[in-house]
């Protein structure tokens, strides 16, 4: 788990690598979703639900993830208010990201997440799928919506 030290890191967007695999990261209290792009950073791809188990569990899964995928950079999911302004969450994600950044050594960029998780349970609402099934896709699926909204606005 993130340290309870309040961090605040700008987004810093510019310092990710421009080639290379990206980690998208959909920052949850009880469960993580997480999406890697490919190599040339065009296109995003839903990943894992991580349910999240206490520090040292969670640092493995991380640091598995970032080795299998031979990841570059990592973007974190900023909640914000509709006004834009930040808020208790969006500092938690914000440490969550500075705690990751310790974790793996690599850099962090955090993305604006209004409507990722809204648009992700619009696009599963289209497939006959339960609750059940949407609830157990949403947090990788808001994560890849994220990512792919971060590398959209790189291209721009």
């Amino acid at each position: 788990m993130a340290d309870e030290q309040e961090i605040s890191e700008p987004d810093l967007g510019d310092q990710l690598a421009r080639r290379g695999r990206l980690l998208g990261i959909d920052y949850g209290t009880k469960r993580v979703g997480v999406a890697v792009s490919d190599i040339h950073q065009e296109f995003s791809s839903p990943l894992h639900n991580y349910q999240r188990h206490g520090k040292q569990e969670d640092e493995r899964f991380f640091r598995n993830v970032v080795s299998e995928y031979e990841i570059s950079g990592l973007v974190v999911g900023l909640p914000v208010h509709m006004s834009g302004d930040e808020s208790q969450k969006s500092r938690e994600a914000r440490n969550y990201g500075a705690w990751l950044k310790r974790l793996t050594g690599l850099p962090v960029a955090f993305q604006d997440e209004r409507y990722s998780s809204v648009r992700a349970d619009a696009l599963m609402m289209q497939v006959s799928m339960t609750r059940k099934q949407r609830s157990a896709r949403i947090d990788k699926l808001a994560a890849h919506i994220l990512l792919q909204q971060f590398l959209d606005s790189r291209r721009q």
